[in-house]
């Protein structure tokens, strides 16, 4: 479910989980594994991929809903772990963003240092409202640091999904390219801070990385999330997801 490759010193690390790379207690394990390895192995960066048309579709709703209490509970720790582990990174982290990126693959986004996505025609946004689910703290405050107070005030709370036009204009993402290029210009991305002092850039980058990690560490609650996720109006809103989803197949 994670392709592992190296460019250079550059870590590429590819969700590969059909069909559109959902986020499962699994996945994010291997993905927080994965960048901790990179770095205890000298990556100078790394480089978070979906595959063609789809970065990650958020998380695995289906599955998640058969879980009880204490696994759903493990879930969130370890999606909090992945965004730690991007966010607390020693070396510069690159989202691709392959194609559409709502909910959880968002999220994932906005704690990478920068972020290439396809020209296409995907869309991005923290779409949790629409489903019944709050959005943690230090989520709303990674959204507010790169699109300010108004815009993430005006996209979060009506849950919206943007065009990737629009992304960029507002600073949701850094830079549009084909979509056969995106990887490759996450890639270079990388390339290029490493070519600056590496001292210096890092020590600079994750200064400026300490309020987004603050928040990760003093506002996240395992145990909120979870009682959210349970909570009657997620249930409800979830499941009529899930007979949407099933009633399009």
């Amino acid at each position: 479910m994670l392709e592992l490759s190296e460019s250079g010193q550059i870590a590429v690390l590819r969700m590969n989980r059909p069909p559109v790379n959902a986020l499962d207690t699994e996945l994010c394990a291997a993905l927080s594994d994965a960048i901790a390895r990179a770095q205890a192995d000298g990556a100078g960066g790394v480089v978070i991929a979906g595959q063609p048309g789809i970065f990650s579709g958020g998380l695995d709703v289906p599955a998640l809903l058969e879980l009880d209490r204490d696994a759903i509970r493990e879930f969130w720790t370890l999606f909090f772990g992945v965004l730690r582990s991007i966010t607390a990174s020693t070396v510069p982290v690159a989202g691709a963003i392959t194609g559409h990126s709502p909910a959880g693959g968002a999220v994932i986004a906005l704690q990478c240092d920068y972020r290439v996505a396809a020209d296409g025609d995907y869309k991005i946004g923290l779409n949790e409202v629409q489903v019944g689910l709050p959005i943690p703290a230090p989520i709303v405050t990674a959204m507010v640091e790169l699109v300010g107070y108004r815009t993430a005030r005006r996209l979060t709370t009506r849950g919206l999904m943007i065009p990737m036009a629009e992304a960029q204009a507002l600073g949701l993402v850094d830079e549009l390219v084909p979509d056969e290029q995106v990887v490759g210009r996450a890639i270079a991305w990388c390339e290029e801070m490493n070519d600056l002092p590496p001292i210096a850039m890092n020590t600079t980058r994750q200064q400026l990385n300490a309020f987004r990690l603050a928040s990760l560490d003093s506002q996240y609650d395992v145990d909120t999330v979870t009682s959210h996720w349970f909570s009657d109006e997620t249930q409800a809103s979830m499941r009529a997801l899930v007979a949407r989803l099933k009633g399009s197949e």
